[in-house]
């Protein structure tokens, strides 16, 4: 007789708390995403537009396509028949993430201000100013800082599965550099889905290693590589709390600290598309006015309304 072969003993998924930011930053929070969706905001429907304007590899760009189509974020339409070709358009879905795109162009004028860079040359048709965009509470007008921002529980709150390692490997992301420089402090911050998550979770007030390890369920190498790496960009500041043994907090700089309208405007992008039926995981309270965030994006020079129509490139 054959002794039956012992069950294999599958470990449970580690849970993490449910947020309609880290939602975001699990589709759109990677080096790749971000180009192909900046291409897409600067006008590129068909593939070689893309290749051109953002020096990815052809399968690269393709893989990234095909990612933001089956999230919903891209639709393909046909503009040719014999050969048969499609152009790549943002859905609803897509073109709602512009205020993001704008918080994420906000960042970078005001910490790494380029003027050979197109997008850092957009101006606001309605003033004709250079455009640096601000979100605002749409009830009180008062620009959103992390300072008069609550979070509480929302009707969607609990835990859910940890995001899953994404296989792939350094030297793919690493085979092909855009042809001309584009986000690139952003993509150093942001374009990488533990860095951009582990700065939400501070801005959640996660200071200490086993803190952030809880919130991200991250592997203890990557998370204490992403710390590295963020104070070596001077995102986060490390603090001594324990001589014996030592223990480090990190703390979020000025310069990390103004990202956070990015991280609001991504939580709403989150709620509006990534909730289903359960509804928003948490919710945002603006303490100044006391209402439920919602926020809108305006010009800071004129404050006008900022959105596609209302902005253009350079000449």
């Amino acid at each position: 007789m054959i002794p039956e072969a012992p069950s294999q003993v599958v470990a449970a998924p580690q849970m993490v708390r449910a947020s309609s930011a880290a939602r975001a930053l699990n589709l759109i929070g990677d080096r790749w995403t971000l180009l192909t969706l900046y291409a897409a905001f600067m006008g590129q429907t068909r593939f070689d537009g893309f290749v051109k304007l953002t020096g990815m590899a052809r399968s690269l760009l393709a893989d990234r396509l095909g990612r933001l189509e089956t999230a919903g974020v891209l639709e393909k339409r046909p503009y040719q028949e014999r050969p048969v070709r499609h152009g790549y358009h943002l859905t609803a879905m897509g073109k709602d993430l512009y205020d993001a795109a704008l918080m994420i162009l906000r960042w970078e004028t005001r910490w790494h201000y380029d003027e050979t860079s197109p997008s850092h040359r957009i101006r606001h048709a309605t003033c004709g100013e250079p455009l640096v965009a601000e979100l605002v509470c749409k009830a009180c007008e008062r620009p959103v800082e992390a300072r008069d921002v609550e979070l509480v529980p929302g009707p969607g709150a609990g835990l859910e599965p940890a995001p899953r390692a994404r296989l792939q490997r350094r030297s793919t992301a690493e085979a092909a550099q855009p042809l001309t420089p584009m986000l690139e402090r952003s993509i150093a911050v942001l374009g990488d889905r533990w860095t951009a998550h582990l700065l939400a979770a501070c801005f959640y007030g996660r200071r200490r290693f086993n803190d952030l390890q809880a919130e991200l369920g991250a592997a203890t190498n990557i998370l204490a590589d992403r710390l590295a790496r963020l104070t070596a960009l001077g995102m986060l500041e490390k603090r001594l709390y324990q001589a014996r043994p030592e223990r480090w907090e990190y703390r979020l700089t000025e310069e990390a600290r103004d990202l956070f309208p990015l991280i609001v405007a991504l939580m709403a992008w989150g709620d509006r598309w990534l909730s289903g039926e359960a509804g928003p995981p948490e919710v945002l309270i603006h303490k100044p006015c006391g209402s439920p965030l919602e926020t809108k994006a305006r010009c800071e020079a004129c404050h006008g309304a900022v959105d596609v129509k209302s902005t253009r490139l350079p000449a």
